[in-house]
């Protein structure tokens, strides 16, 4: 896949693939990349959704903290790959 006009070469391999609004389909898919190799569970958690969780905090188990690191991981890597028009439209979100 060529690069679509207007896009670097050579962009940073360890920062997220950034989205400007445009050539979503390429970023998109980059992206995904991006996430299964920083941790596939993270690219399976984005592509199952979030649930929200009834219990009390003191009810939480390891399990529950791992996931919900995972989230907020995930949130940060599409968080740090977006403009700010991008941005605010997600920015709101509980879940990746």
């Amino acid at each position: 896949m060529s690069t679509p006009q207007g896009i670097l070469q050579g962009q940073s391999i360890t920062r997220p693939p950034y989205f400007n609004g445009q050539h979503y389909g390429w970023w998109k898919n980059r992206m995904e990349n991006y996430i299964q190799d920083e941790d596939y569970e993270l690219w399976m958690k984005v592509n199952e959704g979030g649930t929200t969780s009834k219990k009390k905090f003191e009810e939480f188990d390891s399990n529950d903290f791992k996931m919900m690191e995972k989230n907020a991981k995930t949130k940060k890597l599409l968080y740090f790959s977006l403009g700010p028009d991008e941005y605010t439209r997600i920015s709101k979100c509980e879940f990746a």
